[in-house]
C-alpha cells in the first residue's frame, strides 16, 4: 500500500482518540498504572494496556471464557501506535516488565522472545516435545513476542510463501500450530502466544497490505494510540515508590490465575452485556470496521483478564465495563490510524473527492477529477469498494429524453 493511502482523512477522522474512560483503571492493574505515571514520560494507555496483554500471557492456558465451541484465553496482541521514540512506548514496557518480572522470574526470563520471522520459527518456539523427553509434560507453553519494529513484521507477512501471518492467526484463535516442512516439521498443541507491537502511524500506513486485512490478520492485534504525556528532564524516581502491596496482589492474581478453569459472565454483567454486544456488531466502515471486526472477542478477552486479576471465579459488571473502556480506546485509535481508508488507493482517492461534495460525483465529474486517464473497469471496482463499505450510496436520475444520469454521494 501506498503512503496516500491512508492519509489525508477528514478532520475528524484525525483527531487524536478521547481520553480514556477511568472505568479501564479498575483494579491492581490500575493501581500499578497510577504507581508508575508520575515517574515516566510514557502514556498512561501505554501503561495499561501493555500490563494487561504481559500478565496475560504470564497467566497461560488456563482460565477461559467460552462462546459456543470457542474457548477465548487470556493471550491477546496488541500494537501501539506513535511517534518513534517521542511516545515513549518502549519505555512504558520497560516500567511494566520491571515490575510484573518479579512476580513470576521463570517466565521473564525464558518466556519472551523477539523477532518474529516466520510461522516455522515461532511454532519451533513452542513445539511439542519429545514424549520420551524428561519433563515433557511440564514443558512451558507461554511466549510473549515483543517487537519493537513492527513495521518489520508487516513486511515479513507480504513475503510470498511465508507462513507468518497464518501462523499467528491460529495462534491467538488457540489452534493447534503445525509446520509439515520437510526437514523441521513441528507440532504445537495448548500454545499461548501473546504480541505487543510498537509502530509509528506512517509506518502503519505504509506496510498495512489490504490482504492482511481480508484475511483477518490485523483485526486480531488492538490498536492504542500513545503519545508522551508529560516531561521529565531528570526522568522519575521509580526507585522510590513501594510496589510491594501490588506485587503481592499480582502473585495472588497469577496463582489464582493458573488453577481457574471456565469463568462465566455473573448476573450484573449478564444485564449489560447484551446492548453492548449488538453495538459491538454494528461495526464500521471502511479498513476501521476491518480491523476491529472482532470486537466482541477482545472484550470478553479483556474482561476475563480484569477478572483474574480480582480473583473472581466469576466475569462481573466492573470487569465487563473496564474491557469496554479499554476497547473503546482502542476503536477510537484504529479511526485514528486508519481514517475511513478501504486499503485501496483508487478508492481511497475517489472517496475523498466525494466526501467533499456534498451533492456528490456524476460519472463525469469522476472521469474529470481523474483527468480521464483511469479505466472504466477501476473506476467501477472502486466505487463497489466504497458503497460496499457503506461510504458511498449512488443516486439514479432519469428523464424520458436522455439516459440515466448516476450521482455518487458520501454517506457521512
Amino acid at each position: 500500500m501506498s503512503a496516500s493511502v491512508v492519509a489525508s482523512h477528514q478532520t475528524a477522522e484525525g483527531m487524536w482518540p478521547d481520553a480514556l474512560d477511568d472505568a479501564a483503571l479498575h483494579g491492581v492493574v490500575g493501581d500499578l498504572v497510577r504507581a508508575i505515571e508520575p515517574h515516566t514520560e510514557s502514556d498512561p494507555v501505554a501503561i495499561l494496556a501493555q500490563s494487561l496483554i504481559v500478565f496475560g500471557s504470564m497467566l497461560g492456558r488456563c482460565g477461559y471464557y467460552q462462546v459456543e465451541a470457542t474457548r477465548h484465553h487470556t493471550n491477546e496482541f496488541a500494537v501501539l501506535v506513535g511517534e518513534s521514540s517521542r511516545a515513549r512506548k518502549g519505555s512504558a514496557l520497560d516500567q511494566v516488565l520491571g515490575v510484573l518480572a518479579r512476580i513470576d522470574q521463570p517466565w521473564a526470563e525464558r518466556r519472551i522472545a523477539s523477532g518474529l520471522a516466520s510461522g516455522e520459527g515461532l511454532v519451533w518456539r513452542v513445539r511439542d516435545p519429545d514424549p520420551e523427553a524428561e519433563n515433557a509434560d511440564r514443558l512451558d507453553k507461554r511466549l510473549l513476542a515483543i517487537e519493537p519494529e513492527f513495521a518489520a513484521v508487516l513486511k515479513v507477512t507480504k513475503r510470498q510463501d511465508n507462513t507468518l501471518s497464518a501462523i499467528l492467526r491460529n495462534a491467538w484463535d488457540g489452534k493447534t500450530l503445525e509446520t509439515l516442512s520437510k526437514t523441521a516439521p513441528a507440532r504445537a498443541t495448548n500454545a499461548h502466544i501473546s504480541i505487543v507491537g510498537h509502530i509509528t502511524r506512517d509506518e502503519l500506513q505504509r506496510n498495512v497490505d489490504a490482504s492482511e486485512v481480508a484475511n483477518g490478520f490485523l483485526n486480531r492485534f488492538m490498536h492504542f494510540s500513545v503519545r508522551s504525556s508529560k516531561t521529565l528532564p531528570f526522568g522519575g524516581e521509580i526507585d522510590q515508590v513501594d510496589f510491594t502491596a501490588i506485587i503481592e496482589q499480582l502473585q495472588l492474581a497469577l496463582r489464582f490465575g493458573q488453577v481457574a478453569e471456565r469463568l462465566r459472565f455473573g448476573a450484573d454483567a449478564r444485564e449489560i452485556w447484551p446492548e453492548r454486544y449488538a453495538r459491538l456488531r454494528e461495526g464500521h466502515p471502511g479498513m476501521w470496521g476491518d480491523v476491529t471486526a472482532r470486537a466482541e472477542a477482545h472484550v470478553v478477552r479483556l474482561a476475563l483478564i480484569y477478572a483474574l486479576l480480582d480473583c473472581a471465579d466469576t466475569i462481573g459488571a466492573e470487569h465487563l465495563r473496564a474491557a469496554l473502556a479499554v476497547w473503546g480506546y482502542s476503536d477510537r485509535s484504529a479511526r485514528w490510524c486508519y481514517g475511513r481508508s478501504v486499503g485501496d488507493p483508487l478508492a481511497d482517492e475517489l472517496w475523498q473527492a466525494i466526501s467533499h461534495r456534498p451533492n456528490g460525483m456524476t460519472r463525469t465529474d469522476i472521469r474529470d477529477h481523474f483527468s480521464r486517464n483511469k479505466r472504466r473497469h477501476d473506476i467501477d471496482n472502486a466505487l463497489a469498494r466504497l458503497a460496499h463499505a457503506d461510504m458511498i450510496e449512488c443516486r439514479r436520475d432519469a428523464s424520458i429524453n436522455s439516459p440515466t444520469v448516476e450521482t455518487w454521494l458520501p454517506k457521512h
